[in-house]
C-alpha cells in the first residue's frame, strides 16, 4: 500500500511516500481503508521534535529555524520516544474491509471514524497511546486499530468532511466538558479560527455559553458563522474585554499571551488547554494564580463519553464541518507548508489513491 512514512526529527524531507505492506488485523482489530485523513499541528510537531524538553519556541517558529539550519532536537513524543519510523495520521475517516480472527464480521462495511485517543489501561487509568503518534495512523490507504476504537457514523457528510473530526472535535469536546460549560457562562476561544477552536466555538454554543472567539480580521466573519457572540483580534484582549471579564478561557496558544489570558478570568475562573501553538513556556505570576482562586486544567487523555458524543453531535446536526481544503497523500509536505501559513479556517485533509482492486 502507498503511506507517508516519518522517517524521524526533520524537515519535510523526512516525509517519504512508500509502499509497505498492508497491516494484517490481529485478534481483536480490524483493517480499515482509509477514506480520508485529516491533518494536525500534532503531526507537524512530532516531525519537528517539538515535544522534547529542549524546544521552546512555538510551532511556526520551530519549523522556520529548522529551515534555516538550526539542529534538531533529541526526539521527544506524546509519551516517549518517538518509534520512527512512522506512519503519521491522528484523523482517519475509513471503511472496515477486514477483521482480526474472532472479529465480528457483521462490521464489514461500516464507514467509521477512528477514536486517536486511546485508553490502553481502560478509562479509570490515564495511561494512552496515540493513533499516528504512538502507532502507525491514517497516512496510508489501510491502518489496523482495534475494534473498539472504531465508531460507525450514519450522516451525509462527505469522508473529507468527517476526516476533519477526530482529533480536532474529540479534543474540543474534552476541554468543553473538564471546564464545565454550561448556559451563561462566558468563554474566551483563542484561535477560533482553527480546527480545535471553531469546533470549540461550536460545542460551548451547542452548551447556551456566551462565546468570545479571537481571530484574525480576514477570518472573523466566519468565526461568527460558527456561532460565536463576539470575535474580537487576537492583540491585547484585556484591553477589548476588560479585566475579570471572562469566566473560561479555552486557550490552545499559550506563548507570550497567557498572561493576559489570567487576567482576562474573574475570580475562581477556569483556564483549560491541550497545546500551546504560540509557544510552550509562559510566565506564570503566581500570585495571579492563587489569589483570584482559579483552576487550570491541562488535557490530554480523552474521557470516555467524549467521543460518542461527538459522533452523536454529527449524527443529529447540531455542529458542522469546517474543511478548509483537501490534498492528495502525496502532497503532504505542500499540505504542511500551507497548513502553517494560517490563512485557511478549519482543517485540512489528505486522499489516499484508492487501492489497486
Amino acid at each position: 500500500m502507498t503511506a507517508v512514512v516519518t522517517t524521524g526529527v526533520g524537515g519535510y524531507d523526512r516525509l517519504v511516500i512508500s509502499q509497505v505492506p498492508v497491516p494484517a488485523p490481529a485478534e481483536g482489530e480490524v483493517l480499515v481503508q482509509v477514506l480520508a485523513a485529516g491533518m494536525n499541528n500534532t503531526e507537524i510537531n512530532t516531525r519537528l521534535g517539538w515535544y522534547s524538553s529542549s524546544m521552546t519556541a512555538g510551532t511556526n517558529d520551530a519549523s522556520e529555524n529548522l529551515a534555516a539550519g538550526a539542529s534538531t532536537p533529541p526526539d521527544g513524543g506524546w509519551n516517549a520516544v518517538t518509534p520512527f519510523p512512522l506512519i503519521q495520521g491522528a484523523d482517519c475517516c475509513g471503511r472496515i474491509v477486514a477483521v482480526g480472527p474472532g472479529g465480528e464480521e457483521s462490521a464489514l462495511g461500516a464507514r467509521v471514524l477512528v477514536r486517536p485517543c486511546m485508553r490502553t489501561q481502560g478509562f479509570s487509568s490515564w495511561d494512552t497511546i496515540w493513533l499516528g503518534s504512538d502507532i502507525n495512523g491514517a497516512f496510508a490507504q489501510f491502518v489496523a486499530v482495534p475494534a473498539h476504537e472504531v465508531f460507525p457514523i450514519d450522516c451525509d457528510w462527505s469522508d473529507a468532511e468527517l476526516a476533519t473530526v477526530p482529533c480536532a472535535y474529540g479534543t474540543a469536546e474534552n476541554m468543553v466538558r473538564r471546564a464545565g460549560i454550561t448556559t451563561g457562562v462566558r468563554v474566551l476561544v483563542t484561535g477560533a479560527s482553527g480546527g480545535v477552536g471553531s469546533a470549540v466555538v461550536q460545542l460551548a454554543k451547542l452548551r447556551g455559553a456566551h462565546v468570545i472567539g479571537t481571530a484574525s480580521k480576514a477570518k472573523q466573519d466566519q468565526v461568527l458563522t460558527l456561532g460565536a457572540d463576539e470575535v474580537i483580534g487576537r492583540d491585547d484582549p484585556q484591553r477589548v474585554l476588560g479585566a475579570e471579564s471572562v469566566d473560561v478561557v479555552i486557550d490552545n496558544v499559550a506563548g507570550p499571551g497567557f498572561p493576559a489570558m489570567l487576567g482576562l478570568l474573574e475570580r475562581g475562573g477556569t483556564y483549560v488547554s491541550s497545546g500551546a501553538i504560540g509557544g510552550p513556556l509562559v510566565e506564570l505570576d503566581m500570585r495571579t494564580f492563587y489569589l483570584k482562586d482559579l483552576t487550570l486544567i491541562g488535557c490530554t487523555a480523552w474521557d470516555e463519553e467524549v467521543f460518542p458524543d461527538v459522533v452523536s453531535y454529527i449524527e443529529r446536526g447540531e455542529v458542522r464541518s469546517l474543511l478548509a481544503k483537501v490534498f492528495p497523500l502525496d502532497q503532504i509536505a505542500a499540505a504542511q507548508q500551507a497548513f502553517l501559513e494560517k490563512t485557511h479556517v478549519g482543517n485540512f485533509v489528505l486522499v489516499p489513491p484508492d487501492p489497486v482492486s
